[in-house]
């Protein structure tokens, strides 16, 4: 029996997100296999996550569903399959068998009765069940996912069950189909998106409010892991948080087991801090730079607000039938423009972007798409080819904008040794580039300023909300200052 209200929450004050939404979801991919994979029957069978354990112990992991799997059913524990019958739409969820110890470690054994009305399916059987289930509907033949994430160069792992060879199986038609869905989000997820937004949105906020010089880089992101989950219920970040501070701002991704958010801040230092929540396995992805002091330099002003104006002119610009690759090159052109009047550069902007010079201070992409990953799947399509010029050949992305789609602005001036040196003694860039001036940027690290948006119908939305401009920062961080004047002592 389905249970309409049936919600995923983290408790009283948490958001909560409706089942109907994996509901939908599931309604959508079969409407379109049958209308642009052309098949009227068949089963498509998903296999869920496992449990990981450390290495070769018996420590396990925090389990985090597979993504797809979490798309169509919503289900947070391990060891799941589901099906959806392709004509019908008819879903099930094929649960584990397992052993009466379990209870004892583990908590209660829930029943499939208890699956059912949790995850809104027709039906919840056992996972052993799996062959005698399938041979009493039409599955011929069994959709399974097999498919190349882009962004990684990974595959899908189509699922497996004992007795499978029994059954006619492609694993052709499903991936593609299914990254499109995902693509194009429905309005349950765009409401869970920018729900997530906000709490992060807050939660950096509070870091700029709480910096000081003393702080070791860690702190900041402490407070920003505290805040998501004490304040939005946000168990898991989306991915690792990056907390450089001085040269460390420069590094793309900062804070790794090699780098661990070990350095202390000082009072000239800028801080960049790309955090994001996640909440029932969706992501959020946010950047902002900011000094530590609470006060931008003349030179930290001016690079600040080139990235700014890159990120705002591409915001500007992003429609449906937009090329992704020509905003990345928008946002090129602007910091161009603006490092070429600063005096960092020579010659013309049309001069420096036939030599991608603005690629040397921006050697990411722009951004990517983001879903239930914080790198969603789908930005190269069968088709769509990346391109090989400097700067392009790093976007996640490649295709053109539609409605519905969420994806990230992220342009930065960065300056980084490792690209610059090498760049100051390459004949390709003699009379582009002002040694002298660059030199005085030696170790000041980078600016990024990362937005999460939401492609509309005639525009788009900024699902993010923090502060921007330079005035806005320093307002919200003299503000902090004055409710918080304990500063680094409160960390004794």
């Amino acid at each position: 029996m389905k249970n309409d209200g049936a919600i995923f929450s983290m408790g009283p004050g948490t958001y909560a997100v409706p089942m109907r939404l994996h509901a939908e979801n599931r309604r959508r991919l079969a409407q379109r296999l049958r209308a642009n994979g052309g098949v009227e029957r068949g089963v498509v069978l998903l296999e869920g996550g496992r449990a990981p354990f450390r290495y070769d112990t018996d420590t396990e992991e925090h389990f985090k569903q597979e993504s797809f799997f979490k798309w169509a059913f919503g289900v947070k524990e391990p060891g799941f399959f589901g099906a959806i019958e392709v004509g019908s739409g008819k879903s099930w969820l094929f649960m584990p068998r397992l052993p009466a110890e379990w209870a004892v470690w583990q908590g209660r054994i829930h029943t499939p009765a208890h699956f059912q009305a949790m995850y809104q399916v027709d039906e919840v059987r056992y996972a052993d069940e799996i062959p005698a289930v399938l041979a009493g509907v039409d599955a011929r033949p069994l959709y399974l996912l097999k498919g190349r994430n882009t962004d990684s160069g990974n595959f899908t792992q189509p699922a497996r069950f004992d007795g499978i060879d029994a059954f006619a199986t492609d694993e052709s038609l499903l991936h593609p189909q299914m990254v499109e869905c995902r693509l194009i989000k429905a309005a349950d997820e765009i409401a869970l998106l920018r729900h997530v937004n906000g709490v992060t949105s807050a939660a950096h906020i509070e870091v700029m409010r709480r910096i000081r010089p003393g702080m070791t880089e860690y702190h900041l992101e402490a407070i920003f892991l505290y805040e998501i989950y004490m304040r939005g219920g946000c168990r898991f970040s989306a991915y690792h948080c990056i907390c450089g501070c001085g040269p460390n701002s420069a590094v793309l991704h900062y804070g790794h087991q090699g780098a661990p958010h070990d350095r202390v801040l000082e009072g000239g230092d800028l801080f960049l801090d790309d955090s994001g929540a996640e909440y029932h396995g969706y992501a959020s992805d946010v950047t902002c730079s900011y000094p530590v002091n609470g006060r931008f330099t003349a030179d930290q002003r001016m690079v600040y607000e080139t990235v700014l104006a890159a990120n705002r002119a591409v915001q500007s610009a992003m429609k449906p039938g937009v090329s992704w690759p020509e905003m990345h090159r928008l946002a090129e052109r602007t910091i161009a423009k603006h490092l070429l009047g600063a005096g960092l550069l020579r010659g013309t902007v049309d001069d420096l972007m036939a030599a991608y010079v603005p690629n040397l201070f921006m050697p990411h992409g722009l951004g990517h798409l983001m879903g239930l990953d914080v790198h969603d799947p789908g930005g190269y399509p069968e088709g769509v080819t990346r391109s090989e010029e400097p700067g392009l050949r790093s976007l996640r992305c490649g295709r053109r904008l539609e409605a519905g789609m969420v994806i990230t602005v992220e342009p930065g001036v960065y300056f980084i040794d490792a690209v610059l040196e090498p760049a100051l003694s390459d004949p390709r860039y003699a009379g582009l580039l002002v040694p002298d001036v660059l030199a005085r940027f030696h170790g000041f690290g980078g600016v990024r300023i990362e937005d999460d948006v939401l492609v509309t119908a005639t525009g788009a939305e900024n699902l993010t909300r923090v502060p921007r401009t330079v005035d806005e920062i320093e307002r919200v961080m003299a503000e902090g200052r004055r409710l918080h004047p304990e500063g680094v002592a409160a960390l004794a």
